[in-house]
This record gives C-alpha cells, structure tokens and sequence, in this order.
C-alpha cells in the first residue's frame, strides 16, 4: 500500500494556538492531520508551523515535493498583514504551486492561496460569519466538480471568519457561495498545482467551534453575536454536549443542524474527495 505522504501547515501562530487548547480545543495543525488520518488509513502527516519563528524550514531532507498533498489550516492571522507571519505562508502557497503538489485548504488556506496568485482578500463588510456557515450553494461548475460530489444542496456548514476572496486569480473557478460570502469553495490552478479549498471549515467538529466561540468571548457579545456572557457560555455547552452525544435531537432542532455537520462523513466529504481524487490517484506518479 502505498503511504500518502500529507504535509499540513498550521496557519496559526503558538500563542494563537495555546489559547485553543487553554480553551478545550486541539493544536490547529494536529487536529488537522489528526482528522486526515482518520479518513484514510494509508495517511502520514508532517507537520509545519510557519507562524513561528523558524517554523517555515522542512525537516532535513524533504522539499515540498516529497509529498504527495498539502494541508492548509485555518488561521487566526489576516493575510494582507505585511507581516513575517503572512508572508512566510504566502510565499509556501506560491512555491507549493510550483512544485505541483495538490493542495487543499480551509478558510485561511483559502485565503493564503487565492493571495499568493494574485487575488485579493478584505474584511468582509458583512462582518463576521460564526458557528454555522448557512445555505451554502454550489455554482453551476461546483455542481459538475467533484470536490463537492454528493453535497446536497444547499448544505450548512462549520465556519468561523472575518474576512473574505473578493478577487480570485486567474486560473481559479467560485465552486460554491452563500449570502455571507460570495466564494465559500473554489479551484484554484496555477503553473503545475491544483488547489481545492473552502471558506468554511470541513475538518472541524462541534466541540472546536465551540472552543473558538469561547476563545472569542467578551469580543463576540460586545459585536452583538451573544447577550452577554452567560448566553455565550450556553452556546458554548450545548455545542459541546451536541458534539459528544450527536443523536440530541433537542440540541439539533434548536440550533437547525442536520446530517450536513453532524454526520462526520458529510461534514468531511470534501477532505474525502481531496484525499481519493487529488493525493491518492497521483501519489503513484509522485512516489
């Protein structure tokens, strides 16, 4: 069997991601390979944090064509930051593209990748979309690819982000938008790579939102997202009770989630596609 070697770079910066795991949640880059190992038995996950110091530089011996995909994960950053942060990331997603390895990426991989190309990313002027990213719809060409192949329409999804593509690059394709959020997945090819990527989040769960939800705190109800405090902190519970025992029908009902979250396989399906269609049919070439 063939080993599907997945490099996965975690946007995030270490204070950004000790304050999800202070708050209950995962290491972004680990909950990522975590989650695409749990999809394919055949996965083997490096991990790269490029948001720390040092962080970009592969261990000994590997470029980026010793693997057969690359990961993206969320961030916390903003990527019209010029900052050593973001431009770290943004020169990988540009050299990843030459190299030709398939990449995949969520929300802020979305972003990293989409800038690296020539497009462009703004605050959204909508404001921040948060918890649940509602009645997200497949465009004509996202219908036929099949990144999103047996996604109903519309489906809801995770998703937590303040900004958004508002100019995609040349060689890219809107696959699927919301009312929030005109590009909420797109194909992005540029030179030899192909990048498949969504605004909102397939790899995360319940219990994660909720972690970013309370990361957030005091920020989300002063943006009139909560109450108060106390509205927030329910919020944040029934996530997570919602996360532990899924057949809550109480839960469900209440917040409008369907099999399109709680069932990992239709939440995940995308990163599914990715792993079967993009890595899996040319790891051979790339062995």
């Amino acid at each position: 069997m063939t080993t599907l070697r997945i490099l996965v770079i975690d946007g995030n910066t270490r204070e950004t991601d000790d304050a999800h795991v202070a708050a209950g949640g995962n290491p972004t880059g680990e909950h990522y390979a975590a989650v695409l190992r749990s999809l394919r038995a055949d996965v083997e996950c490096t991990i790269l944090h490029p948001a720390r110091p040092g962080g970009a530089t592969l261990p000994n011996g590997l470029g980026l064509a010793s693997f057969n995909g690359i990961a993206w994960t969320g961030s916390a950053l903003n990527v019209y930051n010029d900052i050593p942060e973001v431009r770290a990331q943004v020169e990988l997603a540009r050299a990843a593209f030459a190299a030709g390895v398939p990449q995949f990426g969520s929300c802020w991989g979305l972003q990293v990748a989409a800038t690296a190309v020539g497009g462009t990313v703004r605050v959204n002027p909508q404001g921040r979309e948060l918890g649940i990213a509602r009645k997200i719809t497949p465009t004509k060409n996202g219908i036929e690819h099949p990144m999103l192949e047996g996604k109903r329409a519309p489906f809801d999804a995770i998703a937590v982000h303040m900004d958004e593509v508002t100019v995609l690059p040349p060689g890219a394709t809107v696959l699927a938008s919301n009312a929030v959020s005109a590009v909420q997945a797109a194909e992005i090819r540029f030179k030899a790579g192909t990048f498949w990527g969504t605004q909102y989040h397939p790899e995360y769960d319940l219990n994660e939102i909720a972690t970013v939800v309370l990361r957030y705190g005091e920020r989300l109800v002063e943006a009139g997202f909560f109450a108060d405090t106390s509205a927030l902190q329910r919020y944040v519970s029934d996530l997570r009770s919602l996360h532990a025992n899924p057949a809550r029908q109480d839960l469900a009902r209440l917040y409008g989630l369907g099999a399109d979250v709680l069932d990992p396989l239709c939440r995940r399906l995308e990163l599914t596609r990715w792993l079967d269609l993009q890595v899996g049919r040319a790891a051979p070439s790339r062995s």
